[in-house]
């Protein structure tokens, strides 16, 4: 008897478990969260000049949550899944 390839179950191998597919999502938030404090500064029209801008949180803190993400998603995609 022969199974046509309708009936045969295949086993669909991904290259990264779903431990790293988690991972990856909150890599992508951490980065969307560093983005975030990127946001604000705004002053109220083009003539003024805004302090703001040069706030702790968007030299400082803003870059480093991003870049963090991005090593983050460097560690998820290169974890090895569990078998």
């Amino acid at each position: 008897m022969s199974k046509t390839k309708n009936q045969e179950t295949q086993n669909v191998d991904f290259a990264l478990g779903k431990q790293n597919y988690y991972l990856i999502l909150i890599g992508f938030v951490i980065i969307l969260i560093g983005l975030l404090l990127l946001t604000g500064g705004k002053t109220q029209s083009n003539n003024e000049f805004s302090k703001e801008i040069f706030d702790f949180r968007r030299i400082t803190l803003a870059p480093i949550v991003i870049l963090g993400g991005f090593i983050f998603e460097i560690y998820a995609i290169m974890k090895k899944p569990k078998e």
